[in-house]
């Protein structure tokens, strides 16, 4: 493998993004999460007892929203974020007080930074309509009468998630270094390329690595999803020959022979593994020697996905958030750390080629990175 790997798949992803000012990164990343905390308190002061003395269980509030079963976890997870940016105090009984109301000359202010922030940090308006959509609909998402999929596909048109998995500058860096990435590995490979992506949902990176893969021997890239809705947008949108497609949950045992791919694509989609060291040990066991794995992965929580990403996470049944059994264990933690992933490469027997971006490279603001490792090149 060429050590120059990393260079050369964050230069391919900086030139996507050439005409990009990266140095407004950090200021618009607060901007985007303080109106999101803001909206979320000025809500929660309307709706429920916490703009009245006292001191509050997470419990007492969910009840105050009408929140279902499977939702109720969410409201403990806002309060935990409002707590942490000085919005709330908490007691040592876990109980919540003093939320402090947002005036509404504060909120609309919000609502222009975040809008500055959009256009600076290469988002589509459609982004700006989701977050504003969802915060005037918390009680809602609460309580099961809107889901986070109507939102992210408002009458059914996937502009809503293109804006947040692939229209912005972040998602094209990850995916054109992700590219890079594919490309090097084709040309190298002794024989057709066997691909699988996970969790490929809207396409965002496929439509991307794809043309990385024109002209090169591909075997099969097996397209997967655990929803039915995706896989079918997915053979309407995709012409490629050599693409399968397929539905597969990867909170089960991932199918398939020892050593029998070459690439396995995961983005934004391996922090809903249960369990984030035995995917990727899954993974390792699927990978020939001298194959590719490629992670995307938010590495920290932002605020400004606060009212999309816990509710899409809750499980059909039950309550609580979902099942996690690695670092995550018994907290309501979305996502693992940047340290957590390269400590569960190594113990998975995965080298990393590339960690993108870079240290000190203003995009690390945006907590999402590329991930690239491979396992020895001769079987154990």
């Amino acid at each position: 493998m060429p050590a120059d790997l990393s260079a050369r798949a964050h230069a391919a992803g900086s030139a996507a993004i050439a005409t990009f000012d990266a140095s407004v990164v950090a200021a618009a990343v607060e901007d985007l999460d303080r109106l999101v905390l803001l909206g979320i308190a000025a809500e929660l002061h309307r709706a429920t007892r916490l703009g009245a003395p006292g001191a509050h269980p997470p419990d007492r509030v969910a009840d105050d929203l009408g929140a279902v079963a499977r939702h109720r976890w969410v409201v403990g997870h806002w309060l935990a974020a409002l707590h942490e940016a000085g919005l709330a105090r908490r007691d040592a009984a876990g109980r919540y007080h003093g939320l402090r109301r947002p005036s509404r000359a504060e909120l609309a202010a919000a609502r222009t930074r975040m809008e500055n922030a959009r256009v600076v940090l290469g988002y589509p308006p459609e982004l700006a309509e989701l977050m504003l959509r969802s915060l005037r609909l918390i009680p809602e998402l609460l309580r099961d009468e809107v889901g986070v999929q109507a939102l992210l596909y408002p009458d059914g048109e996937p502009a809503t998630a293109e804006a947040v998995y692939r229209d912005n500058a972040i998602s094209r860096y990850l995916n054109l270094a992700a590219a890079e990435a594919v490309r090097d590995l084709a040309e190298r490979s002794p024989r057709p390329l066997r691909a699988l992506e996970l969790g490929a949902g809207i396409g965002a990176t496929t439509a991307d690595l794809l043309p990385a893969l024109a002209g090169r021997p591909v075997e099969s890239y097996l397209f997967t999803d655990l929803s039915p809705f995706f896989v079918d947008v997915a053979r309407r949108r995709f012409d490629a020959p050599f693409l399968r497609y397929g539905l597969l949950d990867i909170t089960e045992e991932l199918p398939g022979r020892p050593g029998g791919l070459d690439l396995v694509v995961a983005a934004t989609m391996a922090h809903n593994a249960p369990h984030a060291g035995r995917l990727l040990e899954q993974v390792a066991r699927l990978l020939a020697p001298g194959g590719r794995v490629l992670l995307i992965e938010t590495v920290e929580e932002h605020a400004q996905s606060l009212t999309t990403m816990p509710p899409a996470l809750s499980p059909r049944e039950g309550s609580g958030p979902p099942p996690r059994h690695d670092e995550r264990a018994g907290t309501t933690r979305t996502y693992l750390s940047r340290a957590e992933w390269l400590g569960w490469f190594a113990r998975a027997g995965l080298r990393v080629e590339a960690d993108l971006p870079p240290d000190g490279d203003p995009l690390t603001a945006l907590s999402q990175r590329l991930f690239v490792a491979t396992p020895p090149m001769e079987s154990s």
